[in-house]
C-alpha cells in the first residue's frame, strides 16, 4: 500500500489546525504503473491494516466537542486521524478541540450547512486514502460506545458499504427526553430483529469505505443519482438519508450492528423537537420523491404509507371511542379486544425494557406514549401537506 503523505505527517505533527489546500505529493490511487512494476521486484511489505480518519463536523460546539473527540480516544480501535470540521464557527470550537488533540479543518464560504462543510473535508482528505481506507463521518454532539470503531470494522465485507450507528438518547430532560429514550431504543430492538440491517445511516455516526464515497461522487456527476456533484447532496433536508438511499442504490448493504452504540442528545422542549423531527419527515418525503419508484425505495415507500395508514386509524379510532362514550357511555369489558390490548402492551413495554424501568412504566400507562404518538402523527401530516403545497421547509438549528 502507497503510503499517504498527508495522513504520515500528520500523526507525527500532533494537533494542530490545517489548511484548506491539500498537500502536494502523489496521491495513493495515482501512482503510474511503471512505478508499480518497478516497486514489484522489491520485496514485499507485510500487509497492513485499513487506516480510519474521522471527520466531526461542527458549528459552535464548543460545550461538546471534547466529550465527542475523547470518545474516540477511547476506543479499542483508535482513529488514526481525528479532524473537527469547524464550519462558520464564532465559539471556541477549534481551540477545544486542539486541546483534546484533534486536527481543525476551517470550511471556507460554506452556506450548505453541514452537507457543505462535509464536502469540502471530505474533498481535501479522500485524496490521501486508499480505497480500503475507512472515513468515520460523527456528529459533534454524539459520543460512540468504546468498541464502535472495531465492530464497525469487523461488520465490512465486499457488499458491505458502510455501517452506521445505533444512537440512544443521552440522560436527561425529564418526560420528554424518555419518551424519546425508548423510541430509539425500539428502533435499536427493531434493527436488532432484522440482524443489523440499517434503514438510515444515521449521520451520529457512519463509517464508509473511501473507495464508496468515491463511487457516490462519480454516480451523481454521472447523473445516476441526483443530489449534486459532491460526496454528501446538497439538495436533502436529510443528508444521512440520502446518502443512505445513494449507497444501496449502489449495489451495497449498509449495516447497524448492536456494537456500533451512540450516544446522542435528546431534544429538551416539544419545539426543539418539532423542528427536529419536522425537518427529518420532510427529508424522507422529498428523497423519496427525488429517488423515485426502485428496488431500493420500494421498502420505504411502503413504510411512509404505512405510518400514514396507522395514524389515520389511530385517529379515527380516537374520534369514534370519544364520541361513542359521550353518546352511550363506556362500551362495557370485551375479551376479544381486551386481548389485543393487552398483547399491545406487552409488546410496548417488552421492546424499551432495556432503557429501564422508568421507560417500562410508562409504557405500560399507555397515555404518555399515545401523546407522543399523536405529536409524531402531527409532524407526518404537517410534512406531507408541505410537500403538497410545494412549501419550502427551512433549516431550523436544534
Amino acid at each position: 500500500m502507497v503510503p499517504s503523505p498527508v495522513l504520515a505527517r500528520l500523526r507525527t505533527r500532533g494537533p494542530g489546525v490545517l489548511d484548506l489546500a491539500a498537500p502536494s505529493g502523489p496521491r495513493p490511487h495515482q501512482v503510474p504503473r511503471h512505478a508499480a512494476r518497478r516497486a514489484h521486484a522489491a520485496p514485499e511489505e507485510p500487509p497492513t491494516r485499513p487506516r480510519l480518519a474521522v471527520l466531526i463536523p461542527a458549528h459552535n460546539e464548543a460545550d461538546r466537542i471534547g466529550a465527542a473527540i475523547d470518545g474516540l480516544r477511547d476506543q479499542t480501535r483508535r482513529p488514526d486521524l481525528v479532524v473537527v470540521v469547524c464550519d462558520n464557527c464564532t465559539d471556541d470550537t477549534a481551540e477545544i478541540a486542539v486541546a483534546h488533540g484533534a486536527q481543525v479543518f476551517h470550511t471556507q464560504g460554506n452556506t450548505h450547512k453541514k452537507a457543505g462543510a462535509l464536502n469540502q473535508a471530505i474533498a481535501w482528505m479522500l485524496p490521501h486514502l486508499d480505497d480500503r481506507d475507512l472515513l468515520l463521518v460523527q456528529d459533534a454532539d454524539t459520543v460512540l460506545d468504546p468498541t464502535f470503531a472495531e465492530t464497525a470494522l469487523a461488520t465490512f465485507n465486499r457488499k458491505v458499504g458502510a455501517v452506521g450507528g445505533v444512537f440512544y438518547g443521552e440522560d436527561g430532560g425529564g418526560l420528554l427526553g424518555l419518551l424519546q429514550r425508548m423510541e430509539f431504543h425500539r428502533y435499536a430492538w427493531e434493527l436488532e430483529r432484522t440482524g443489523g440491517k440499517a434503514q438510515v445511516l444515521t449521520g451520529t455516526g457512519t463509517m464508509f469505505r473511501a473507495r464508496v464515497l468515491r463511487e457516490v461522487r462519480a454516480a451523481r456527476r454521472a447523473g445516476v443519482i441526483g443530489g449534486g456533484s459532491g460526496y454528501y447532496s446538497l439538495a436533502s433536508l436529510t443528508e444521512d438519508d440520502e446518502m443512505t438511499k445513494a449507497v444501496k442504490t449502489l449495489g451495497y448493504r449498509a449495516m447497524s450492528p448492536a456494537g456500533c452504540a451512540v450516544t446522542t442528545e435528546v431534544m429538551p422542549t416539544l419545539g426543539k423537537l418539532w423542528h427536529q423531527r419536522l425537518r427529518w419527515q420532510r427529508g424522507a418525503l422529498e428523497n423519496l420523491r427525488d429517488y423515485g419508484w426502485t428496488k431500493v425505495t420500494a421498502r420505504y415507500f411502503a413504510q411512509q404509507v404505512l405510518m400514514g395508514f396507522g395514524a389515520l386509524s389511530f385517529l379515527v379510532y380516537l374520534v369514534y371511542m370519544t364520541t361513542f362514550t359521550t353518546l352511550y357511555g363506556w362500551p362495557g369489558f370485551s375479551p376479544f379486544w381486551t386481548g389485543i390490548g393487552l398483547i399491545f402492551v406487552v409488546e410496548k413495554t417488552v421492546s424499551v425494557r432495556r432503557a429501564g424501568p422508568k421507560a417500562v412504566l410508562v409504557a405500560a400507562l399507555m397515555v404518555p406514549e399515545m401523546l407522543y404518538d399523536l405529536f409524531q402523527h402531527a409532524v407526518y401530516f404537517t410534512s406531507l401537506w408541505g410537500m403538497v403545497r410545494r412549501s419550502e421547509e427551512k433549516w431550523v438549528a436544534t
